[in-house]
């Protein structure tokens, strides 16, 4: 692209106190944490597969989708290459390596990861992780830490407890703490006549599971909600209330994935209440079509305001960014590099903007003019700046980075069995 076009739109921003080139500075120090589960629809490497389940489906066939480790990670370096900036990789449990041995999740050990973390090593990459509570035969009732079985419940436990020290081993041999996120299917189709006893069970569940120290250097927990999914319309165990109160209770981090409140509820709108009282909180980014449907990103009001709650209260090392989508209607590496950048799009969009200003109209009362300019830089030359980015973070610009897509289509993915 033309220098000349940046640095005239350089100077557009420049007229408002604003500094480009610090931005991109501050931008490549933010990592994203890309899920692996978009490169291969939530699949996994285990022996004997069961199923997707869980209130989870993915959609489509498209050529191409990762069957081995080895794939999975060549499909990630690719996306990667295509994305600014330097992130994280977030795993499944089920995406565990047991060289071909049937290995019960409760029973699984950070040696199953190791070649995960000698790929993250070899790249630089930071590795976050989840317990896999779905798609299993003990989870087919879809309840899982409040079972009404103990021995059930244990089993999750146990896979947890699991999972955390995997996390901590990640943690450990990366150099930078590793985020282990529980989330848990756990509801019931229809009304259920008692709501108190399944969270009760829950709660003693989640208590055992952190009554295991974990080294907080290394390892950070995080519990997730959701409002409803299929097979649990009518009742979900962990709530927001319940989560955001028991990561408030036990010193947890709170995570807000974008997809599971109701369509009228923000989760931008969420993060400056929560961050006046949580010292960091997580996000599952993610685009819900009328439901927690899991598209991939775009960039939409709600990411640029999301974005914008994150920047202009200085949260960028407080909220820890990741993306929670899959899509097998479309190339899976191209809905990688679609979704993070447009994550990544989102944010400098926000530094883009005269926040200080912009807070003093609002502190003054003068609103018309607040309201006026949100407006008029929506057209500021933005894909000027995003262009220059790209140019200087060595990733293509604008959309040349589809035709390195539909390249490794033709080489690699349809030559795929």
């Amino acid at each position: 692209m033309s220098s000349n076009q940046f640095e005239l739109a350089k100077k557009e921003y420049e007229q408002w106190g604003i500094n480009v080139e610090a931005a991109f500075a501050q931008l490549k120090n933010i990592p994203i944490s890309v899920h692996c589960w978009q490169g291969d629809d939530v699949a996994g490497f285990e022996v004997n597969k069961s199923e997707l389940s869980g209130g989870i489906d993915v959609t489509g066939n498209y050529p191409g989708k990762a069957t081995s480790p080895e794939e999975l990670r060549q499909d990630l370096e690719k996306a990667l290459s295509l994305i600014p900036g330097k992130h994280r990789i977030n795993l499944h449990a089920i995406y565990a390596e047991t060289d071909g041995e049937a290995v019960e999740r409760d029973q699984l050990e950070p040696k199953h990861f190791e070649k995960w973390v000698e790929w993250a090593k070899k790249h630089n990459l930071g590795l976050d992780f989840n317990p896999t509570l779905f798609s299993h035969e003990k989870a087919a009732d879809g309840l899982t830490l409040s079972h009404p079985d103990p021995n059930i419940r244990q089993y999750w436990i146990d896979h947890c407890i699991a999972s955390r020290k995997i996390g901590e081993y990640f943690g450990r041999e990366l150099g930078t703490p590793c985020l282990t996120n529980i989330w848990i299917p756990d509801g019931y189709k229809d009304t259920p006549s008692d709501r108190l006893t399944p969270r009760k069970r829950l709660k003693e569940s989640l208590d055992q599971i952190f009554s295991v120290t974990i080294d907080e250097t290394y390892n950070l927990d995080a519990v997730e909600s959701k409002l409803f999914g299929i097979g649990s319309e009518s009742f979900v165990v962990g709530s927001h209330e319940f989560y955001l109160s028991y990561a408030l209770k036990n010193n947890k981090l709170c995570l807000l994935d974008t997809g599971h409140y109701h369509p009228t509820e923000m989760v931008s709108n969420k993060l400056s209440a929560m961050l006046l009282f949580n010292e960091k909180l997580a996000l599952h980014v993610s685009r819900p079509v009328r439901w927690d449907s899991d598209h991939v990103v775009t960039l939409d009001d709600e990411l640029k305001e999301i974005a914008l709650e994150i920047v202009r209260n200085g949260a960028t090392e407080k909220v820890m960014i990741g993306l929670d989508f899959f899509d097998g209607s479309i190339n899976r590496v191209a809905a990688w590099t679609i979704g993070t950048r447009n994550m990544i799009k989102a944010l400098l969009f926000a530094m883009l903007m005269p926040n200080d200003h912009l807070r003093e109209l609002q502190e003054s009362g003068n609103y018309t003019r607040r309201l006026a300019l949100l407006e008029e830089f929506k057209t500021y030359p933005f894909g000027a700046i995003w262009n220059e980015y790209c140019e200087q973070m060595n990733v293509p610009v604008k959309e040349q980075w589809l035709n390195d897509v539909e390249q490794y289509e033709k080489e690699v993915l349809l030559n795929r069995k």
